[in-house]
């Protein structure tokens, strides 16, 4: 917005100035409104013409006024105008115009709102892992950082409709809130769920009180940090081997990940017993759990037949995760 605003402040001051002129040879000069825009354009312009009508003493110090004053704003608005190329700044309006267009165009993406030190990390998970996302923020240093990163971006209110409404709420699959307070989460939870009644929004909370109000506010699941970092630091005590290979998953840009991958209803599988799935064997991905009905089946037989609406939890790279849930949901 920094450069519009610009713009307008250079186009006012030359309206101004021309204002000025107008005035000042009507009332000092007499003459015709047209008379005193035509003499003030030509002197801004400094084309030569001559006087429209001869000029009083008093006149011509205006004039001389006008010049100084109209050239210096002429002068300013080209530096403007060059500064806007030179420094990027006009490259920087048609990058964001071209942001605007495919975030317009994106569908099942995640939209994050906030990225500061959970947002942060929710979103380089969502890099590591090819899904698509737009962040919400309105912090210029935060937004010069993901101008750098070349990610999607809209700059504004996360508790605003129009905001959220330009990142494609309607059209996105979920929604993480990772503000600094809990009232900002709470407002951001409950206008996410009134623009999409559907899809699914993770919040971030800082009072573990807070929980039922952010569940009956829209929220599907809310995660404490205070709650969350506890259970890690009993991990690393209790289960340190299991705890590494969970942390080795996560920080290794090629590590494996555990997802979930869901059947879908054109799957070549569909009605198909495990055993004869080879998309995992041809992928190399493990398959670990079957969920059907909110009921998790561990290492579920050969002879289990699929369903459409199955969730298979899978552990694979990045890579084999996208074959396999393109495969398995049958797009």
């Amino acid at each position: 917005m920094k450069p519009f605003r610009e713009a307008l402040r250079i186009v006012s001051l030359l309206g101004s100035i021309l204002l000025v002129g107008v005035a000042g040879y009507h009332f000092i000069e007499g003459w015709s409104l047209f008379d005193a825009l035509y003499m003030t354009v030509i002197t801004l312009a400094t084309v030569g013409y001559g006087e429209t009508h001869p000029l009083s003493t008093t006149g011509r110090v205006f004039t001389m006024f006008l010049i100084l004053g109209g050239m210096g704003m002429i002068l300013y608005g080209v530096s403007r105008i060059t500064s806007f190329v030179v420094e990027g700044e006009m490259s920087g309006i048609l990058r964001r115009r071209r942001m605007n267009r495919t975030i317009s165009h994106m569908s099942n993406h995640y939209i994050v709102c906030g990225w500061g030190n959970t947002g942060y990390y929710a979103v380089e998970e969502l890099h590591r892992t090819r899904r698509p996302y737009v962040v919400v923020e309105n912090d210029p240093s935060r937004i010069e950082q993901l101008v750098a990163g070349e990610m999607m971006y809209i700059e504004g209110d996360a508790t605003s409709d129009a905001t959220l409404i330009a990142a494609g709420i309607q059209r996105a699959a979920g929604l993480i809130s990772s503000l600094p307070t809990d009232r900002d989460n709470m407002f951001v939870v409950i206008t996410a769920r009134g623009l999409n009644p559907t899809f699914k929004i993770v919040s971030k909370i800082e009072d573990i009180s807070s929980r039922d109000k952010f569940l009956r506010g829209g929220a599907n699941i809310v995660i404490s940090s205070d709650f969350i970092g506890g259970l890690r630091m009993v991990s690393e005590l209790v289960r340190p081997g299991a705890t590494s290979f969970l942390d080795s998953m996560l920080r290794d840009n090629s590590a494996l990940r555990v997802e979930d991958v869901k059947v879908g209803l054109h799957s070549k599988y569909v009605k198909k017993p495990v055993g004869s799935c080879d998309v995992f064997a041809k992928s190399g991905v493990l398959l670990v759990s079957m969920k059907r009905a909110d009921e998790f089946h561990f290492n579920p037989p050969p002879a289990t037949i699929l369903e459409s609406g199955d969730t298979l939890v899978v552990i694979g790279n990045p890579e084999q995760l996208q074959s396999v849930r393109g495969v398995l949901s049958g797009s």
